[in-house]
């Protein structure tokens, strides 16, 4: 156990009987009453935000956390396959973990996981993944009005919208967060 003196923003600590990542944490100390270190923390598991006001002395378990970059091997059901790059060890991910942006995985592709005491916590896609385009509308000669987006198909099954001069076999660069088009890649 530690004090709460020794928290700092980013860690993750077990709040009651739950894993939260530390947002952030201020001390302070109004007026003539007793200092205390304000908790601003996220439920690693749940996304729910929560605000608490520790004591200087009071005592937090703080987690210990192992982040590391692991390869997508594939899709096992409700889980996604990955290896460790070192040990070559596998482990399944629950998909929740990923989020939205597990639409973007590609076999090969490098990812972050955490874990805590073996039970993954969070799980991380690059920020952006370059993607071929399997399929699209070809573009009509003079339809180039400005910032005219079309629909395309990425090889991971994904449509997405992108801009007119996009041809089927271009490779482009797409935003894993927001699923948007960032640049066609040479």
């Amino acid at each position: 156990m530690a004090k709460a003196s020794d928290v700092k923003s980013g860690n993750i600590l077990r709040f009651n009987g739950e894993l939260v990542s530390v947002e952030e944490y201020i001390h302070r100390t109004p007026g003539n009453l007793r200092a205390f270190y304000q908790a601003r923390m996220r439920n690693v598991k749940t996304g729910k935000l929560v605000e608490y006001r520790f004591r200087t002395d009071e005592e937090v378990e703080i987690a210990r956390v192992e982040t590391n970059d692991y390869q997508y091997l594939y899709e096992d059901g409700e889980f996604f396959v990955v290896m460790d790059n070192e040990t070559y060890e596998q482990f399944n991910i629950p998909k929740a973990l990923f989020g939205d942006s597990a639409r973007f995985l590609k076999e090969g592709m490098n990812v972050i996981v955490a874990f805590e005491s073996e039970e993954a916590i969070m799980a991380q896609t690059p920020a952006s993944v370059e993607l071929e385009i399997t399929y699209t509308e070809p573009a009509v000669k003079g339809d180039t009005s400005t910032n005219a987006l079309k629909s395309a198909t990425v090889e991971t099954g994904v449509e997405i919208r992108v801009p007119l001069f996009i041809n089927q076999g271009d490779r482009v660069k797409v935003d894993t967060r927001t699923g948007d088009y960032m640049e066609r890649v040479k």
